[in-house]
């Protein structure tokens, strides 16, 4: 990632400047050090543009970046090390245990060793810098380009998603074979009542966005009696793929808990009878005889005019799974398609003829794209409404596309796409390397938490007081805009999307050095410098295989079996860690050692049945924003000095107790999103109010005995903007210490509560609601009176509540009156 040494210096040099203000830096007598090493990567910082842009032909400025972004990542280290000081003495502050538990709980080593140790360290950053910059061969030949260089960028408008250019043609073929009836398998097998259709190309074609036009054609739409999506995973592994091919046709998450044997039977129920289309996008692997047991398994009982739609860069796959005369080959963009899609993204509505010299560069721009649309589409979408010639022009001459490009290599537009980013930006999506390419689809609250963790959100460059969360959010819409996320669906509460393969390859090679992937198997020769790890294996086995390590800030595993000894082994040796996210590890035991982390801010234990319990230790971790422990439904407690966990923003948890006891989840002042799901016993919320004072976000799922009587908030102001109540069967009727969130709340979902009679007349009052949901509460019989006092609300769902569906519509229902001036009413929810 040399890309990042910009907005890392830029970042690091504010902190520096910070940090020599604070007496606790008097106090350690390292203000002067500092202010050496401020200066030295000021100077720096002024020529860094200049070499990023030099770097892609400059093997020797290539290797010098990333010199100096490790001794930059380094110096991250080291001044977290003060912010970390400062939560924990903020910590003692708060629980007076200046003389008590509290101090003894945090203690730290001997101040004095730490100051010199600190001084030291200081000392050998500022040392690896000067020799850094003592290399005239480098250093002299870089020169510091004017403010703005690089993709600076400020308050850039959201581009929509561009309508599909050029595939009218093949989209009609491919619709045409669809609606066939039998009869059209050219497989030479008369028993097959399904027919295989593949779409080939390369990558960046727009093979999924084809498959997807079609898809939601309401040609196809009325035709089949069932339609499913499954984006196939790298390994085509059965098992997983059964699980999200049943998943899509029942609309529903699948339990990974279910043998091979269990999906198929369900899946052969879900398809018995019905005529069906099912689309396999991005298939990779060639191997006929997993192909032959899917396709054994999904004709079965099918009947004949069922369809199967396959996307893949193969013609080996489509040779196998196929059964038409031909493919469907996508063939490269003609110039002028290229064109239209590209002045679709550079410029507003028409404007293109008022700046005829950039749509002339414009056109040379196309031309160098060769017709692939992903990267006319990314690099018209960095254009958009910029009416400087310099930028253009920067983009048309660019050095890179003068790189060598083939099928295995990233396309040099986007490349040339990534490096015309803005910093900030830049950084952020090179920290995308995480999402992982078998992964269906991520979520942007987990994205943004992750940035958060790494530090990597810049609070400098908004106006106002935004949260850290809210710019996160900003900076997901940005890259959304410039067309490096896709498939982009508002869940009201966060994004759900996916980042075509392409944008993967390019972040991977932008982080290539600093990941790895452990597993037992794996002899490739990896750098002291790697800050991320993926674990596949663990145990004593690949133990030896981190030995070299010590830089590491994060350790991600999902679905792996993790040992007690492997986490120690991790704990003790990656003191700098930011993020441990640890999904379905089979985890039993959490090793106390974690309290030894304090630089992390990110911990994810979701889905860890067998943990029953947490280590208190867990609590000194002064610095953790968000903590996952959805799915761990045997933890019997949480820990007794939660309370001190004086940075948590996002919590989620799952846990077996009856109540929170007091000073625990209640006394936490920071929290902005909490969610409770899955507590069969929990009988009520914390009785403190502490908890709210920031709450953004609360979440209630599944809890069979929650009673949200059961606590009284009498004239508590609220914060909530967002509250999702789902299958609480206690709740007859909503809370009213709710009503504190009149002024601020703006979502509202109510679904699966059988026991919900009615809706409160005060929710008239709730003047900032813009969108409310109904799901399911069949008991619900009609609105309360003084909705069309709700003058914001944009969109009101009702599903599955048959009455209260009759009352309310369009002009003939009784309730209709009640919420006519709501733009968006609806019977069907996502």
């Amino acid at each position: 990632m040399a890309e990042v040494a910009f907005p890392l210096a830029t970042k690091l040099i504010e902190k520096l400047g910070s940090i020599a203000s604070e007496q606790i830096c008097l106090a350690w007598g390292v203000k002067a050090d500092l202010k050496k090493l401020q200066r030295t990567m000021s100077t720096i910082k002024d020529v860094l543009l200049d070499a990023e842009q030099k770097q892609a032909h400059n093997q020797q400025i290539r290797s010098w970046l990333r010199q100096l972004k490790d001794v930059f990542l380094d110096a991250e280290d080291l001044l977290d090390e003060f912010e970390c000081e400062a939560l924990r003495r903020e910590v003692v502050e708060t629980f007076h245990g200046t003389t008590g538990k509290v101090r003894r709980f945090f203690s730290r080593s001997n101040p004095i060793a730490f100051r010199f140790r600190v001084g030291n360290e200081i000392k050998e950053i500022r040392e690896r810098l000067d020799e850094l910059k003592s290399n005239k061969a480098i250093f002299d030949s870089l020169t510091i380009l004017p403010h703005g260089y690089g993709g600076e960028d400020h308050e850039r408008p959201f581009v929509p998603a561009s309508k599909v250019i050029g595939r009218e043609s093949e989209k009609e073929e491919i619709v045409n074979l669809l609606m066939q009836q039998g009869d059209d398998d050219q497989s030479g097998n008369s028993n097959n009542k399904v027919s295989v259709i593949p779409i080939v190309g390369i990558g960046g074609l727009g093979k999924t966005t084809l498959a997807k036009w079609v898809y939601d054609d309401k040609r196809v739409v009325g035709h089949f009696e069932l339609r499913m999506w499954a984006s196939v995973p790298v390994d085509f592994e059965l098992t997983k793929l059964t699980r999200l091919i049943l998943g899509s046709a029942l609309n529903t998450e699948i339990s990974d808990k279910l043998t091979l044997d269990q999906l198929q039977g369900k899946l052969r129920e879900a398809l018995k009878d019905k005529t069906f289309l099912l689309v396999l996008d991005d298939v990779w692997k060639d191997d006929a005889l997993k192909w032959s047991q899917l396709r054994d398994l999904v004709i079965e009982g099918a009947k004949s005019g069922s369809k199967i739609l396959v996307t893949t860069r193969s013609t080996t796959v489509a040779e196998i799974m196929g059964t038409i005369p031909e493919n469907i080959n996508l063939e490269f963009l003609s110039f002028e398609e290229c064109l239209s899609l590209f002045v679709e993204c550079a410029f507003k509505e028409g404007h293109e003829k008022e700046y005829p010299n950039l749509f002339k560069m414009g056109e040379e721009i196309v031309r160098k794209c060769g017709g692939v649309p992903l990267a006319v589409k990314t690099l018209g979408s960095q254009l958009y409404s910029k009416t400087d010639q310099r930028e253009w022009k920067l983009v048309r001459d660019s050095d890179i596309w003068k790189l060598k490009q083939e099928d295995s290599h990233i396309l040099p537009a986007l490349r040339l796409s990534y490096t015309r980013l803005p910093p900030h930006l830049r950084q952020c999506l090179a920290y995308c390397f995480h999402l992982r390419k078998d992964r269906i689809e991520f979520n942007s609250s987990d994205l943004i938490s992750y940035w958060m963790a790494h530090g990597i959100l810049d609070q400098s460059r908004v106006h106002g007081n935004m949260e850290l969360e809210d710019i996160g959010e900003l900076y997901f819409k940005d890259l959304w805009a410039r067309s490096f996320f896709q498939n982009v669906i508002d869940l009201d509460i966060y994004y759900r999307f996916d980042m075509h393969d392409l944008i993967h390859d390019l972040v991977q090679s932008v982080a290539q050095g600093e990941c790895f992937t452990v597993k037992s198997a794996n002899t490739e020769d990896k750098s002291e410098n790697v800050r991320h790890l993926t674990v596949l294996e663990a145990g004593q086995n690949v133990s030896t295989t981190l030995q070299k390590l010590n830089k590491v800030r994060t350790i991600t595993a999902v679905e792996t079996k993790i040992d007690e000894s492997f986490m120690c082994t991790c704990f003790s040796r990656f003191k700098y860690l930011r993020v441990v996210e640890l999904l379905t590890c089979s985890l039993q035991v959490l090793p106390s050692s974690i309290g030894s982390l304090k630089h992390l801010r990110y911990l994810d234990l979701s889905y860890n049945e067998a943990i029953t319990k947490l280590p208190n230790a867990i609590c000194r971790l002064q610095s953790l924003q968000s903590l996952y422990l959805i799915g761990c439904v045997n933890l019997e407690e949480l820990p007794r000095d939660i309370s001190k966990l004086i940075s948590i923003i996002t919590l989620e948890l799952t846990t077996k107790q009856t109540s929170f006891p007091k000073n625990g989840v209640g006394s936490l002042k920071s929290l902005r999103f909490l969610t409770i799901s899955r507590c069969s016993n929990l009988t009520s919320l914390p009785h403190e109010t502490s908890y709210l004072a920031s709450l953004r976000t609360l979440m209630l799922y599944k809890c069979e005995k929650l009673d949200l009587w059961n606590v009284n908030y009498p004239g508590t102001p609220l914060r909530l903007q967002e509250l999702d109540i789902e299958n609480l069967p206690r709740m007859v009727a909503l809370p009213e210490w709710f009503q504190g969130a009149a002024n601020t709340l703006q979502f509202l979902y109510i679904g699966m509560c059988e026991n919900l009679e009615a809706l409160p007349e005060w929710l008239a009052s709730f003047t900032s609601l813009k969108k409310l949901v109904i799901d399911s509460c069949q008991k619900l019989l009609s609105l309360p009176e003084g909705m069309c006092s709700l003058t914001s609300l944009r969109e009101l769902v009702i599903d599955d509540c048959p009455e209260l569906e009759r009352r309310c519509q369009r002009n003939i229902g009784e309730d209709w009156p009640k919420i006519s001036h709501v733009p968006h009413v609806s019977f069907s929810y996502l």
